[in-house]
């Protein structure tokens, strides 16, 4: 029998046992990978599991969420607290331009008005005076100083209503007039008396 042969075979084939041999797998190809729908984490992408904190500045005037006790803005070393007065507060102003047409539009509508009170009073004081008999007490001294038995002055036809009233109403319609242009007039003077006086000074206030 061959035993040295088969013998040498053997270690022989212990031997060549003991070596690595390499194995190469296939590379997977684009229809298996699209097939099976699983795709690795793209380049750059965090873990499942790993959490991100962004950097943070710290900023001694604001806060940590953390902390309970909110900070103070910090002040400026010179900074003096400005107290406000517990009063109305008060502003001084200077009327510097009056509106002519504004004025004349105002003194007009006060004449018309001062006027109306004007013939009302007339009207009131006339009839007071009549009913009281004033006129006929002054009709018959008239006469009685005169001394003239065949020329009477009759007084009441000179005092009459229609007569006091036409004169208060011209005396009324002259009052609007003149009132409404002495008051254009005054508008004007003063707008071109601003620039040496600078203008009529105004205090406003607040209602407390």
């Amino acid at each position: 029998m061959d035993t040295d042969g088969t013998a040498s075979r053997v270690g022989a084939g212990r031997a060549g046992s003991t070596a690595p041999i390499p194995v190469t797998s296939p590379a997977p190809s684009s229809g298996a990978t699209r097939s099976s729908g699983v795709t690795g984490p793209p380049a750059g992408a965090r873990p499942a599991g790993a959490t991100f904190e962004p950097a943070t500045t710290a900023d001694p005037r604001v806060a940590s969420p953390r902390s309970s006790t909110p900070v103070a803005p910090a002040l400026a070393p010179n900074a003096v607290p400005v107290s406000r007065p517990s009063g109305p507060r008060r502003a001084r102003l200077l009327v510097t331009r009056l509106d002519p047409w504004s004025v004349m539009k105002t003194a007009f509508m006060l004449s018309v008005s001062i006027g109306i009170v004007v013939l009302m009073a007339t009207a009131l004081l006339w009839w007071t005076l009549d009913v009281t008999g004033v006129f006929a007490a002054i009709g018959r001294t008239i006469d009685d100083v005169a001394g003239s038995g065949t020329s009477s002055f009759d007084f009441l036809s000179l005092v009459g209503f229609s007569r006091v009233m036409g004169i208060a109403l011209v005396l009324t319609a002259i009052e609007i007039v003149l009132g409404s242009a002495l008051a254009t007039l005054f508008a004007f003077l003063y707008n071109l008396s601003v620039g040496l006086t600078g203008g009529l000074e105004v205090t406003l206030s607040e209602d407390s």
